[in-house]
């Protein structure tokens, strides 16, 4: 596997000053208007006006050349047009849902370990042993260390699965009843997620922190704003065992802060498996609501998409 993770997402909405001070507040640091960036990813959120909220594209990072001219390959082969751009990288629409899925070459993200990670006590093991947490005096919003996942919906699961192993090359993580697919690019359990649905929507965007601390820590930082941001959270997934938080933007967006996600090293054997639906969405946390299931705006969005085509 030459990927190695996304490079970066565009999002759409018809509110973007709004949505811009969201991201601000989320962590994210604007480095040029409407493009953020993330302390490890750099430049990895663009947010552009659109008559509706929707992924507009996500790019993957690929190590070389080579890749992305096999990726070309297995578009034609299967006649989906590809656009060349100056700078060597190809994108195309995937075919279901129409969102533009973007290659490009960039280095591999190298991340520091946080010191954090070595610093809680835990039975048998005083790790921080004479000494205060150093979370405790950690202050302002969370500080993402990349872009982690997607995820949208798709009416045609099978389709929109396929375009993402056969052409994109990702692999299968999981999935759960022909519900919910996750699927990778890089060593991370998921780098983009699929949930079967009859209306084709963007869901959320999942941005990694440090740890559970840091996961409070921008909770706390966003809920200060505005409290009805809250969606879902704290809790920990099943699929992926990563920790969450998601937290809706103005548009309807939602975004995640997630920590400790499952690693599936390039040349695992990983044991991809189909799970039952109550173990699609959590270990444990606070129950599930509606609003994450199945968003307030989602008829509005039915009606756009009819008055597009």
């Amino acid at each position: 596997m030459t990927l190695h993770g996304l490079a970066e997402m565009t999002l759409g909405v018809p509110n973007v000053d709004a949505t811009k001070q969201f991201y601000r507040e989320f962590g994210l640091a604007e480095s040029t208007d409407g493009v953020f960036a993330s302390a490890d990813g750099g430049d990895q959120l663009r947010v552009v006006d659109t008559p509706y909220r929707r992924l507009v594209q996500f790019a993957v990072a690929a190590d070389d050349h080579d890749d992305v001219d096999r990726i070309r390959r297995a578009a034609s082969d299967r006649d989906i047009a590809v656009i060349d751009h100056d700078d060597g990288s190809i994108s195309m629409l995937e075919p279901i849902v129409g969102i533009s899925a973007k290659v490009t070459v960039r280095p591999r993200i190298v991340q520091a370990e946080p010191y954090s990670w070595r610093a809680m006590n835990s039975p048998g093991n005083p790790a921080r042993s004479g000494t205060r947490a150093p979370a405790i005096f950690n202050e302002g919003p969370a500080r993402p260390r990349k872009l982690g996942h997607v995820l949208y919906t798709t009416p045609d699961f099978e389709a929109s699965m396929q375009f993402l192993t056969d052409v994109l090359g990702f692999k299968v993580s999981d999935t759960s009843a022909g519900i919910i697919a996750f699927l990778r690019c890089s060593t991370d359990h998921h780098n983009v997620g699929l949930i079967n649905a009859p209306v084709p929507f963007f869901h959320h965007s999942s941005w990694q922190v440090n740890d559970v601390d840091e996961i409070g820590q921008g909770a706390q930082t966003l809920l200060a704003v505005d409290p009805s941001r809250d969606i879902w959270g704290l809790g920990r997934h099943f699929l992926g065992s990563n920790l969450f938080w998601y937290f809706r933007d103005p548009a309807g967006n939602f975004a995640e802060y997630y920590a400790d996600l499952d690693q599936i090293p390039e040349d695992a054997e990983w044991d991809a498996r189909d799970w039952a639906p109550d173990k699609a969405l959590y270990a444990w946390g606070p129950p599930v609501p509606k609003a994450f299931v199945h968003p307030a705006d989602v008829e509005e969005i039915a009606a756009a998409l009819q008055g597009v085509s």
